[in-house]
């Protein structure tokens, strides 16, 4: 067909611009609830006024518009966190009234409260609760999601025409159930990412949808990393989508280094961004259809001196007032004594140094497992703790560091120490499994070449709280050899052994000795993808979460625990004439001195704010 004939085709044209945030883990408004301080760099409070920007935008150029959620919103903050006895709908739920969004969908995070819950706060939702791969055990049971939702939009500068009918998908990891297991007690069933978006886009367009946007809580796997968690790139050919918004990661897209063939935007976390997708919109043969489409982020702060935030969004007065009451809330209970530390803990060093946050935790576990594992078969195999760091920077920003004073303890510190709400679990494994355990948690680290300077110490693709430290071991950590599995916890490199030195009590650790291990639900549930622990044999423990624990160990309701007295797990192995380049928070300047002289010497501020070291191996 000629150009001529296609225009002569199209009687008239218009826009659809689809606003999105994703990844928000309930950070509703612009505070700090563990520092207890404003933060500039999150909150849908500031993305609301983007929203209103946007808004005005899309109605000055006659376009239609639409706002979405990707998932992962009802808790990771403590606003979250509501309590019984709190009056009206969740926090997230309010703020979704008032900014009036048209359609959510679910993350994988969104389950770990159980169905119950999470049907009871979707009652008040003001849109479509969405999920297009999880679909009930139990024929015929009533669930608090839809697979799909088609929303009827007029296009402002086409009067006469009918309106663009938009259909929306829904997508998480299929893993959701085993990471959710123990809430979701076997109640749903799952389809991969791939498979169930390209049949519900089919069923969407032949239901008369002019256009199909997936909202897919996926990301992009990293080299051998796990094509079935993050299949954003997977999803971007499927023929029948015409845009996406992807989350689950918390980058920041679009990004010139992952081109897509459509417009795909994923608006980072916490409330940093907000997604905007402008898709040019053709009438033609009886329907719309999209012409070309692009994609771009507004953020609501940028890299300020020495690590801080410059704000870009004010805070809409109008949210932050509708969540007044639950902020004071969660003020009040994030201020309610808890216990004392005689130590500061801070993880600005977690990586290379010892983490007395992490101490604090392994050893509150191991009380805790001791007392429920009274009178059991685990109590008397020789018991360790794992702990990974939950705050340390990474994609979350240069702020985002556990930093806590010696001293009396409150609420918020308990939480800042354990960010995520897990609960406890021991597992029973081998001599050979425990080695192999940390040696996925050293693939955090890149291979350093022996003589070099500048290279960046850990790899940026790999999660931090992945990085799990087994106390009541020693052991070393060699990074000039390459990693032994990679991030979807293949085996990659079978002769390589990072793990050196590996002994318990003074003893080399046996490959058919066997150890009990308190660990994190999230890991055992398969978080992390450490596949050594598939095997592992979980004993039957009481359910507390570790939060509890730790509040117990502080305020001394627990006994003594004797990893506490040992010396710190793990260091890396000396390379000689070697330096490496570690990047920590601003507040590491503080703690400095804490690490021996010589160790690690100041480079300054990269563009992220990211203070960074150069570190002596």
């Amino acid at each position: 067909m000629t150009g001529g004939a296609a225009a002569a085709r199209a009687r008239s044209a218009g826009e659809l611009h689809v606003l999105a945030t994703t990844d928000l883990h309930c950070n509703l408004l612009s505070h700090d609830y563990y520092a207890n301080r404003p933060d500039p760099a999150i909150g849908l409070s500031r993305v609301a006024s983007l929203i209103a920007e946007a808004r005005a935008q899309a109605a000055a150029r006659g376009a239609a518009c639409i706002l979405v959620d990707n998932g992962d919103g009802f808790q990771g903050a403590p606003l979250g966190d509501v309590l019984p006895q709190a009056a009206g709908p969740h926090p997230l739920v309010r703020a979704f009234q008032v900014l009036q969004y048209d359609a959510a969908g679910l993350g994988n995070h969104d389950f770990d409260i159980g169905l119950e819950a999470l049907a009871e706060v979707a009652a008040d939702m003001p849109c479509p609760l969405l999920c297009s791969n999880l679909r009930a055990t139990e024929p015929g049971r009533a669930l608090p999601f839809a697979p799909s939702a088609v929303l009827e939009r007029q296009v402002p500068g086409c009067p006469g025409l009918p309106p663009v009918r938009i259909g929306l998908l829904s997508v998480l990891p299929p893993q959701t159930l085993s990471w959710c297991r123990q809430a979701l007690q076997g109640q749903l069933q799952a389809s991969g990412i791939v498979e169930a978006a390209a049949e519900q886009a089919g069923q969407l367009k032949a239901q008369g949808c002019d256009l199909v946007l997936a909202l897919a809580h996926t990301g992009l796997a990293p080299a051998g990393g796990d094509r079935s968690e993050n299949a954003l790139g997977q999803l971007a050919a499927l023929p029948d989508i015409d845009a996406l918004v992807g989350g689950h990661t918390h980058l920041t897209l679009p990004h010139p280094d992952h081109p897509f063939p459509k417009p795909v935007v994923m608006p980072g976390a916490h409330g940093s961004h907000l997604g905007v997708i402008r898709l040019a919109l053709e009438y033609a043969a009886g329907g719309w259809r999209a012409a070309e489409g692009s994609a771009s982020l507004k953020p609501v702060s940028q890299p300020g001196a020495a690590g801080t935030a410059v704000p870009l969004a004010a805070e809409d007065p109008v949210l932050v007032q509708a969540l007044a009451e639950d902020h004071a809330r969660t003020l009040a209970r994030m201020q309610e004594p808890a216990g004392h530390s005689p130590v500061a803990m801070h993880s600005f060093f977690t990586f290379f140094a010892p983490d007395r946050g992490l101490s604090l935790t392994a050893s509150a576990q191991a009380a805790a497992a001791r007392v429920l594992l009274r009178g059991s078969a685990g109590e008397g195999l020789p018991l360790l703790s794992a702990a990974a760091p939950g705050k340390f920077g990474g994609r979350s920003g240069p702020q985002s560091y556990t930093d806590i004073a010696a001293g009396e303890l409150s609420a918020r510190n308990i939480a800042d120490l354990q960010v995520f709400p897990n609960e406890l679990r021991v597992v029973q494994v081998t001599g050979a499994q425990l080695r192999d355990w940390l040696e996925m948690s050293a693939g955090l680290f890149n291979r350093i070449v022996p003589g070099s300077s500048g290279q960046r110490l850990t790899d940026p693709q790999r999660a931090g709280h992945n990085f799990d430290v087994i106390f009541g071991l020693s052991y070393r950590v060699d990074v000039t050899q390459p990693p032994r599995f990679s991030a979807a916890g293949e085996l990659i490199s079978p002769e390589a052994r990072r793990i050196t030195d590996l002994c318990w009590q003074g003893r080399p650790v046996d490959p058919g000795q066997r150890f009990a291990v308190a660990v994190n639900s999230y890991r055992v549930s398969g978080g992390g993808r450490f596949r050594m622990l598939e095997e592992a044999e979980v004993l039957p423990l009481p359910p507390i979460r570790i939060r509890q624990a730790i509040r117990d160990y502080v305020a001394g309701r627990l006994p003594p625990e004797p990893l506490a007295e040992a010396a710190y797990p793990w260091q890396l192995a000396p390379v000689p004439e070697t330096r490496a380049v570690v990047v920590t928070g601003p507040g590491a300047a503080e703690h400095l001195q804490e690490l021996p002289d010589g160790l690690a010497a100041p480079r300054g501020f990269n563009s992220g704010g990211f203070w960074e070291l150069e570190l002596k191996l």
